[in-house]
């Protein structure tokens, strides 16, 4: 099977995450505060405790504040590592769920032969990571996200259904930029990455801050190819 990641590289395309991390340090634990309803997230993450022996290794791709993700796969024994963008963010995991791993890194510097190796895992959480990615780079990142899990590896991916790509949004008092796709694009865009989707949800949802708006947030449990 061709992979995404054997017709782009990353030296093809240039990286711009300006304003991106900002956006996350300012907000801070108010995060949490703004999106305080995460049922599908918890779900999700539940589908990879049930699924995964004591001990495995899971990595949380834009751990955010560690809530509630990183902290309900650490409390279930889990072995948790987190990587997030924000400087700001990691620092309030680390708070939240003392018992994790959190570095502060770009999803580009997990690819092969990139700067921070963290090994393989066993399952990847990416709820709304990639998201914040241009969408000629989240073949890549589903690529590098295929080549850290280990065989029959798991995953469990969320994203904003959207026809948008690198689209600037209020947030929160600050400025992002985002992707998405349609249902049917984002479904054949995984597969087309070497992954199996085992189960679709999803879930309309209104947070709490009023200058970011209601979405359709899409939820897919993935079996690694091998």
């Amino acid at each position: 099977m061709t992979s995404p990641g054997d017709k782009l590289d990353y030296a093809s395309l240039l990286l711009d995450r300006t304003g991106q991390a900002e956006a996350f340090d300012a907000i801070g634990d108010r995060y949490d505060e703004a999106f305080p309803h995460k049922e599908g997230q918890v779900t999700a993450a539940q589908w990879l405790i049930g699924a995964l022996p004591a001990g495995a290794r899971v990595l949380d791709l834009g751990c955010g504040t560690g809530l509630p993700t990183a902290r309900r796969l650490a409390e279930s024994g889990l072995d948790v590592v987190g990587v997030d963008l924000s400087d700001r963010m990691v620092a309030v995991a680390r708070e939240n769920v003392p018992g994790g791993s959190f570095h502060r890194a770009d999803i580009a510097d997990l690819r092969p032969g990139g700067p921070l190796d963290l090994g393989r895992f066993d399952a990847v959480a990416a709820f709304f990571s990639l998201l914040m990615l241009p969408r000629a780079e989240i073949p890549l990142a589903l690529d590098t996200i295929r080549r850290l899990l280990r065989p029959d590896g798991l995953f469990a991916l969320s994203m904003v259904e959207a026809d948008v790509d690198d689209f600037s949004i209020p947030f929160i008092g600050s400025t992002i930029r985002v992707s998405g796709y349609l249902r049917e694009e984002l479904r054949e865009t995984v597969e087309a990455a070497g992954f199996r989707i085992v189960d679709e949800t999803s879930y309309s949802y209104a947070p709490a801050s009023a200058d970011v708006p209601p979405e359709v947030q899409i939820f897919l449990r993935c079996e690694r190819h091998r």
